[in-house]
């Protein structure tokens, strides 16, 4: 589905959405503060998008469908570090007040204009491939799991661990660099339970006891997060019955999927019959969300998701960007789950937990 009309707030959204609806989750200012005067939390945050800034150099200038790349990366850099600088002494400056849908917006508009559009494209095509070669394994072994809600939640346990695959967050790009990462050991270390917030066992009750008609998960990154995370959920929600929209990104931003690469992915993991691992497909919609940040705002969608939305029953933001960082506290007209790895430092102190911890947010209408 491509979307080419404005944009439309989200139709699950509780309405007024002008009045309910604030999409980032973290305050970085109050009205009371002094609008000519960054405060300590925009400092805080100005600081952490100032850290990605040398890997986002590196991986711009590795750009081959760039002429020019090194050169025009350290233009990037360059602007992108000025723009955080004047923020921080005068943050009413380029559009702000900031808060992180502005911080992501800057960035991606000045590597746009620079002429790149998809810095991560080779890593996103590496971890794709991987993940895929890895799929039909662990499906299997969800498959394998007879107890319902044991497998609801190793499904879910799938998905944070996913969830891992972020090269937006420098310290993971690092470690990322260094030696991959392995799906089945992060599946298997994820923090201890309680988790930070933590509905888990409210929602593998109610997994046990309803079949929702329509889900509409918001998805996030390539590799193992879409393919190893949440392709093996949503093919189990089809197979209880559930229509499923997978809503993805419009343009490339850092490692997310987009919409046009999920598609590609589905029909490639499609066994000869035309199925997910043996499970009918035919009630699946990779969609286009309109979005083409790393994060999303709901009150701006587009027009074919929101009509295919509007009467679904279950909706799932996905990831640190599109339900922690934006969302976590969005309401909704129907069940919702906000799940995602805290992976910036400043997350957790907002949330009270610890770096990598897990959040599970299941909310019943």
């Amino acid at each position: 589905m491509e979307s080419s009309s404005p944009s439309v707030p989200f139709p699950l959204l509780q309405a007024p959405v002008e009045s309910t609806y604030r999409a980032c989750t973290i305050p970085y200012r109050f009205p009371s503060d002094n609008p000519r005067k960054a405060t300590p939390v925009e400092i805080q945050w100005i600081d952490l998008f100032l850290k990605s800034v040398p890997s986002f150099r590196q991986r711009a200038e590795n750009d081959p469908t760039v002429p020019d790349a090194p050169a025009k990366a350290e233009k990037f850099a360059q602007r992108y570090t000025d723009m955080l600088e004047e923020l921080k002494k005068n943050p009413e400056s380029h559009g702000g007040p900031p808060d992180c849908i502005l911080l992501c917006r800057l960035r991606e508009l000045i590597l746009r204009e620079l002429g790149f559009h998809d810095i991560f494209k080779k890593v996103k095509d590496e971890e794709n491939a991987k993940a895929m070669s890895l799929f039909e394994g662990v499906v299997q072994r969800n498959d394998e799991i007879e107890d319902g809600e044991k497998r609801a939640e190793n499904l879910i346990r799938g998905i944070l661990a996913g969830n891992i695959f972020d090269l937006g967050s420098a310290q993971l790009a690092e470690v990322f660099a260094k030696d991959g990462m392995s799906f089945l050991a992060s599946c298997q270390n994820l923090l201890s339970r309680p988790w930070v917030i933590d509905d888990l066992d409210a929602f593998k009750s109610k997994w046990t006891k309803k079949s929702w008609e329509k889900a509409v998960i918001f998805v996030d990154n390539s590799g193992a997060d879409i393919i190893l995370g949440i392709l093996p959920f949503a093919r189990e929600l089809l197979r209880r019955g559930t229509k499923v929209i997978l809503a993805a990104n419009d343009m490339p931003s850092i490692n997310d999927i987009t919409y046009l690469e999920l598609v590609e992915i589905v029909n490639k993991l499609k066994d000869e019959n035309g199925k997910l691992a043996g499970v009918d497909v035919s009630d699946l919609i990779v969609a286009n969300s309109g979005n083409d940040l790393p994060v999303i705002d709901l009150s701006s969608v587009a027009p074919e998701l929101a009509y295919m939305a509007s009467d679904a029953d279950l909706v799932i933001l996905e990831g640190m960007g599109r339900g922690i960082e934006t969302n976590l506290y969005a309401q909704m007209k129907c069940d919702s789950i906000k799940i995602g790895m805290v992976k910036h430092p400043e997350v957790a102190q907002f949330l009270g937990g610890r770096l990598y911890d897990c959040v599970f947010k299941f909310n019943e209408a």
